[in-house]
């Protein structure tokens, strides 16, 4: 959290941010023309941000896309704000989703555990369900099988796809179609993609959300940080996340609320 509070303090990188928050996926060259400075200006402080987190980049061809991680902030968020106040400093501090102009989302966490037990609580529907929002995902795990989200006790889904690869513990890749509220049914299917990658004591999990609409509902993305910081919290203390709506599906037989992944 240091690193993220050294990068944040700097406002050249906010200010980076920002222009990722508006439109995600930039190159260098598309964000050098948006700052009065040096090419290895832009791409020092891109580093910075890298460093801590809250960028990530990905090569397309020849370009490299820079994209927003969410994922760092969401964890600040979630050490000091607590769940009774957190409605209160959304509506004060106007915090909310963003509908952004793109066909792909990136999020990226270190979470300190072996790839095998970061695999399990991927794949096993108990272990996925104390940071899914409460909902199990159960499948065969095998490529080409179908895998069904839903909540306990309900015999609703919320959600269904196919396993395009499963390659444990290092990717699995699934097509994704919401179904928890009919506002996101129409969205079609889109495609998540879970990147397990040792380094030294902890893995970097990447999860790449693609295929999505131009300006698709933000429920389909939209929890990734809040997802991936119950993970993270459930893999290194063993403690459950009790934002609100964290488990919103936990206690109930039928759908509630939004955004599950």
């Amino acid at each position: 959290m240091d690193e993220v509070f050294r990068a944040l303090a700097d406002p050249t990188r906010r200010s980076l941010l920002d222009e990722l928050f508006r439109d995600d996926g930039q190159t260098l060259k598309a964000l050098r023309e948006r700052f009065p400075m040096t090419r290895f200006g832009v791409m020092k402080h891109l580093r910075q941000l890298e460093e801590a987190g809250l960028v990530v980049t990905r090569r397309q061809g020849r370009e490299k896309l820079h994209f927003l991680n969410p994922v760092p902030i969401r964890l600040v968020h979630d050490r000091w704000v607590s769940k009774y106040a957190e409605p209160w400093t959304a509506a004060l501090s106007g915090l909310r989703n963003h509908l952004e102009d793109t066909m792909e989302k990136v999020f990226e966490i270190y979470i300190k555990t072996t790839p095998d037990r970061l695999w399990e609580a991927i794949t096993d529907p108990e272990m996925r369900s104390k940071y899914n929002f409460g909902a199990r995902q159960t499948s065969d795990w095998t490529p080409g099988s179908r895998y069904e989200m839903s909540a306990p006790g309900s015999r609703v889904l919320l959600g269904e796809g196919e396993n395009l690869e499963v390659d444990p513990p290092r990717r699995l890749v699934q097509t994704m179609r919401a179904l928890w509220a009919e506002d996101v049914k129409s969205e079609g299917t889109s495609r998540v993609t879970w990147e397990i990658e040792p380094v030294g004591d902890s893995c970097r999990l990447t999860v790449i959300h693609d295929q999505l609409r131009e300006g698709a509902n933000d429920q389909l993305f939209g929890g990734w940080p809040m997802i991936l910081s119950g993970l993270k919290t459930l893999l290194e203390t063993g403690e459950l996340l009790t934002t609100p709506g964290s488990l919103m599906y936990a206690n109930s037989g039928a759908p509630v609320g939004e955004g599950t992944q």
